[in-house]
Order: structure tokens, then C-alpha cells, then sequence
């Protein structure tokens, strides 16, 4: 299975939101079947198969996540990230600042859903690979 050490080496690799797809191979070819990543500190809870999970620690002091989901602003906001016009904390922040609590990556589906404090689904998209 894979390790913290493996995971680490391939998210290396994205500087922007531009190079997700890429990073989404990598990890899916080591075997990651889904993951969260939590906006309040960075930490990722990455699952393979045979309940195997492994967690990347915090990456960050702790970010107070908006009570007030902003949908709009963050959809703009990750659009301009997605076409690799912000960097990765610069994204983090303005999730914290619009209300994204985390985000879940499905290997099975390629979907990435985006989620507030209350667990609310925000918005599903489709990676393209």
C-alpha cells in the first residue's frame, strides 16, 4: 500500500490548481481509492482498499472556517484556481473565507465534492482526466 512519504512526494508536484489532474493520476496509480482534505488545518485522511488509511498531519496553524457559505465567490474563486491563477494556500484561505470546511476526492466516480461546516454538499465536479 502507499505511504505518508509517497503521497507527499506526488502533491509536491502541483504548484497550482492547474496541475491537479496530474496529481490525481499519481495517487490513484499508487492506489488511493478516495480522500478529504480538511481546510482548517491541511491534514488529508487518504483510503485504499482494505480499509487502509493513512493521514498526512496538519500542514498549517489552524484557519477559522467562514459560518456563512459564500457558493458563488467560491466557485469563481476556484475556477481562477483551476486555471492555475492562485497558489495552493491562497486557494486554502479563500475556502476557509467562503465556508468550505473540506473537499472529498472519489477515485471510483473522478469527483470532487465540496463541502461546508454543516456537511452540506456545495458543489460536485467532475475531474478531468
Amino acid at each position: 500500500m502507499f505511504t505518508v512519504e509517497q503521497i507527499q512526494t506526488a502533491h509536491g508536484k502541483v504548484k497550482t490548481g492547474a496541475d491537479f489532474p496530474s496529481y490525481i493520476k499519481d495517487i490513484k496509480l499508487l492506489g488511493v481509492t478516495q480522500y478529504e482534505t480538511y481546510v482548517t488545518d491541511g491534514h488529508i485522511d487518504f483510503h485504499g482498499g482494505s480499509n487502509y488509511t493513512v493521514i498526512v498531519p496538519a500542514k498549517y496553524e489552524p484557519i477559522e472556517i467562514a459560518s456563512t457559505t459564500k457558493t458563488e465567490v467560491f466557485k469563481a474563486e476556484l475556477l481562477a484556481h483551476q486555471q492555475g491563477k492562485t497558489d495552493y494556500l491562497t486557494f486554502i484561505k479563500m475556502c476557509a473565507d467562503t465556508g468550505i470546511e473540506k473537499w472529498a476526492i472519489c477515485m471510483d466516480r473522478m469527483t470532487c465534492i465540496y463541502y461546508d461546516k454543516a456537511g452540506k454538499e456545495i458543489l460536485v465536479e467532475e475531474i478531468p482526466i
